[in-house]
């Protein structure tokens, strides 16, 4: 047994017992302390303490992301989602890649049906789509028809996948277009894997990705190759987390809408130069009109974030309930 063992704890739920990873137990052994860390280290956080002792997770990372912001500079963060979410257009390449490698597993006399997707997948097809007929009543039913007709070769390699395969699910054309299918059907919050819960977390090869955020689901977009690589197992290796707050306040004023909120929003995170850094919102009411930005930890270029004795009180503030926040990831 590692000495990292002793953060899982049980929690009995609605649906019976589960095991989980206790960020407060580094605390009590003196390392770091979680209630200060932003929601997003602390999902990365409990990634590297559930799997410490692996392959790729030392305990040394553990205790140096622990001390984010101080010494998370230390910490070697192989992150590893809890589940990956393709299109049509980079699923196809990755079932032929399984398919390939499957087929070397027969010829070197081993069993094939042993080669699966080591973390699960979700393929939704929605990257086909074309409007042939539109203003009818059978407009639907006629493009869905003449969808099957265009990509029939590939729906059959698709469906054969989804039988084949363990661990990889399709979600058949008209269903709805990826974000749409993520936010309302499998995005989870919290996943049960073989009795332990564990923060339901994901990498996406659709520009969408990042909307499940909205549901504090930490996710983002990544090319077919790396989503590819983590689907066999591969973690991401993440430089150390540099995490932008945005505070808002206030309500919005009569005739603004949604589309000048997010637009505001944008132009004043490309102004702080937000690249590659994690977002989170927090606020007092959910219908802000006005933001600052803070980074933490603080650059050169970036102003700090508020002072450390405001800044712990904040977050407890937060953690407390008194404000609301989810989180985000932008690439």
């Amino acid at each position: 047994m590692g000495e990292m063992d002793g953060a899982r704890a049980e929690l009995e739920t609605a649906a019976g017992r589960v095991s989980m990873h206790r960020l407060a137990w580094l605390a009590e052994q003196g390392v770091g302390d979680h209630s200060r860390l932003p929601h997003t280290v602390k999902i990365l956080l409990e990634n590297l303490l559930r799997r410490a002792g692996a392959r790729d997770v030392s305990e040394d990372d553990v205790r140096a992301l622990a001390g984010w912001p101080e010494d998370g500079g230390d910490a070697r963060i192989a992150f590893m989602p809890a589940r990956i979410l393709m299109q049509d257009f980079t699923g196809v390449p990755a079932v032929v890649d399984l398919a390939a490698i499957r087929s070397a597993m027969a010829r070197a006399g081993g069993d094939a049906a042993r080669v699966n997707p080591l973390v699960p997948v979700d393929l939704i097809i929605d990257h086909s789509v074309q409007v042939d007929l539109f203003g009818l009543r059978e407009a639907y039913q006629a493009n869905i028809e003449w969808e099957y007709r265009r990509n029939g070769e590939r729906y059959a390699l698709l469906r054969w996948a989804q039988q084949a395969f363990g661990g990889f699910r399709v979600v058949p054309p008209g269903m709805g277009i990826c974000h749409q299918v993520n936010l309302e059907h499998l995005g989870r919050v919290v996943q049960v894997r073989d009795g332990v819960a564990i923060p339901d977390t994901l990498l996406g090869t659709d520009s969408h990705t990042t909307m499940i955020n909205g549901l504090s689901v930490l996710g983002w977009g990544v090319g077919g190759i790396e989503a590819e690589a983590a689907m066999l197992g591969q973690p991401m290796f993440l430089p150390p987390p540099v995490v932008v707050g945005v505070r808002t306040t206030g309500a919005l004023r009569p005739g603004t809408t949604a589309t000048d909120l997010v637009l505001t929003l944008t132009e004043m995170l490309r102004a702080h130069g937000v690249v590659a850094k994690f977002v989170e919102f927090f606020a007092r009411t959910p219908t802000p009109c006005s933001a600052k930005c803070w980074s933490w930890p603080s650059t050169p270029s970036n102003p700090a974030w508020p002072a450390p004795a405001a800044r712990r009180t904040g977050w407890r503030c937060r953690a407390s309930g008194s404000r609301s926040r989810r989180s985000s990831a932008t690439g």
